[in-house]
């Protein structure tokens, strides 16, 4: 089975912009969405970000306007644009593949700080 690998996080000034990307290494079958969540301490895990099969996306209320995702789902890649970054966006993001009939697949997670 596939995996996920996710690349692009770090530390961004507040007001900053960072671009994390992700595509499958192997075969990963069935897949119908792909899209990002995010994970901050003490909070629950967010979806940030989608895009499906037919090309319609989705954008969570608290990044629309700053954040944009793009992918190709034949080819198993997504990727987000985030901009305007404040420190309310830190947090692990995590890359995830939507399948048809099967579990989803998670990618290890990348770390996003916004501070000063």
């Amino acid at each position: 089975q596939g995996q996920l690998l996710e690349s692009g996080g770090g530390l961004v000034q507040p007001g900053g912009s960072l671009r994390l990307s992700c595509a499958a290494s192997g075969s990963i079958f069935d897949v119908y969405a792909m899209g990002w969540y995010r994970q901050a301490p003490g909070k629950q895990r967010e979806l940030v970000a989608r895009i499906r099969s037919g090309g319609d996306t989705y954008l969570s209320a608290s990044v629309k306007g700053r954040f944009t995702i793009a992918g190709d789902i034949v080819k198993r890649t997504v990727d987000l644009q985030m901009n305007s970054l404040s420190p309310e966006d830190t947090a692990v993001y995590l890359c995830y593949a939507h399948r048809i009939g099967r579990v989803n697949l998670w990618g290890q997670g990348t770390q996003v700080t916004v501070s000063s």
